[in-house]
């Protein structure tokens, strides 16, 4: 731990983090939530530009925030399981202008900027019908640092239904992930953004013999994300942010919008002091560091 060097690079790791939300990436977009591979990789450069460094949605919420002095951490997520998001060739390789072929070319340019991401896998499972294949992708993803979570087995929406029914859709794809020897998930993303009526549901339960207890749940949109050391992080409903220009009703709530804000309020950012151990924030913040990290706490 550092004060001086928190100090020298600006260190606020109680600062606002992007989650981005992609889902299809494809050269003729369907739905406004698609983006083709040029605006996928065009967004990727300018993270690696702005200094921003990808980690997983459960190194976000479990606090294992590792990255380099000066730099902020983004999260990329990848709702549905799409095969444009992660197709294989038979060499194992992954196919050109896929979400994770390209963010593995853009970090081969830009030497710090991880290439790495979370999948919120469905059924669909990347359009694999086959067992066999879609172990081959959730192995291949493990092996090479990306994250798996769980968007329910259906992709059905958790509103207004009892908590044996919201406790029975998560579990399936909980399942659905660790069948194929996949990493248990350390996270859900709720289908449409719906949270069950009480909350927490989502977050701990249980049916029959799967049980599951993560460290956070995932909207579908809106605003930066709270740190996890602030006491105003709230597992039950962390926000994300649309992927999109600013146009239409993106003129303020998408990820362009949202980039170009904390470019220009950057004490309102996560800034990192570069050790994983400390909590590094200005003093007068330090009221703000939760119970659960107090300890941590490097306020300078």
């Amino acid at each position: 731990m550092n004060a001086a060097r928190a100090k020298a690079v600006k260190a606020n790791e109680l600062g606002q983090i992007p989650v981005l939300m992609y889902h299809r990436i494809v050269e003729k977009p369907g739905t406004q939530d698609d983006r083709t591979p040029l605006q996928f990789r065009t967004e990727l450069e300018r993270l690696a530009k702005e200094n921003y460094v990808p980690i997983t949605a459960a190194e976000y919420v479990t606090g294992k925030i590792d990255i380099p002095a000066g730099k902020h951490p983004v999260v990329l997520t990848f709702d549905d399981s799409s095969p444009s998001q992660v197709t294989l060739a038979n060499d194992g390789t992954p196919m050109p202008n896929t979400a994770v072929a390209i963010m593995r070319e853009v970090a081969a340019k830009h030497p710090g900027f991880r290439p790495v991401g979370t999948f919120y896998v469905t059924r669909d499972m990347f359009g694999k019908p086959d067992k066999i294949e879609q172990a081959q992708i959730i192995t291949w993803l493990k092996t090479n640092g990306f994250d798996i979570g769980n968007h329910t087995k259906d992709h059905l929406s958790l509103s207004g239904k009892p908590q044996n029914q919201v406790a029975a859709e998560v579990a399936a794809g909980h399942q659905l992930i660790t069948a194929l020897d996949g990493p248990a998930p350390v996270t859900i993303a709720l289908p449409y953004g719906n949270q069950p009526r009480t909350k927490a549901w989502a977050l701990k339960g249980k049916d029959g013999a799967v049980a599951y207890d993560y460290g956070g749940v995932f909207l579908a949109g809106y605003t930066p994300a709270y740190s996890p050391y602030s006491k105003e992080f709230d597992p039950v409903g962390i926000p994300r942010i649309r992927s999109m220009d600013k146009k239409g009703d993106c003129m303020k709530f998408c990820s362009t919008a949202w980039l170009d804000w904390l470019q220009a309020n950057p004490t309102e950012r996560y800034t990192s002091d570069g050790d994983v151990r400390s909590v590094a924030v200005p003093k007068f913040q330090q009221p703000m560091v939760s119970a659960k990290f107090a300890k941590r706490a490097l306020p300078y």
